[in-house]
């Protein structure tokens, strides 16, 4: 009887160390995995282009209906005496200009 439990001890010492290593060895492989691929995706981000940035688009020229209307508008204040002449002047010259 002792022969037959000191090979049951043997038996479970060496089945426990071997599960034991074999779990060691997995997270080491799972560990380098990991890294492999943090590294990879890493690299795939620094490869990658940048991002685009789009300038706005330049406001309309107003068109020379709207230019129209403006004048229109201004002369009716310079007539109803809101706007003296020079201020007439200076809105008019920004009106023609853009």
């Amino acid at each position: 009887m002792p022969r037959l439990m000191r090979t049951m001890a043997r038996t479970a010492v060496v089945a426990g160390t071997a599960t034991a290593v074999s779990g060691r060895v997995a997270r080491r492989q799972n560990n380098r995995w990991q890294d492999q691929a943090d590294a990879q995706a890493y690299e795939e981000q620094q490869m990658a282009p940048p991002p685009q940035a789009y300038a706005a688009p330049a406001p309309a020229a107003p068109s020379t209906d709207d230019k129209l209307g403006q004048l229109k508008e201004l002369g009716a204040l310079k007539e109803a005496g809101v706007l003296t002449d020079a201020e007439f002047e200076a809105q008019k010259a920004k009106i023609l200009a853009g």
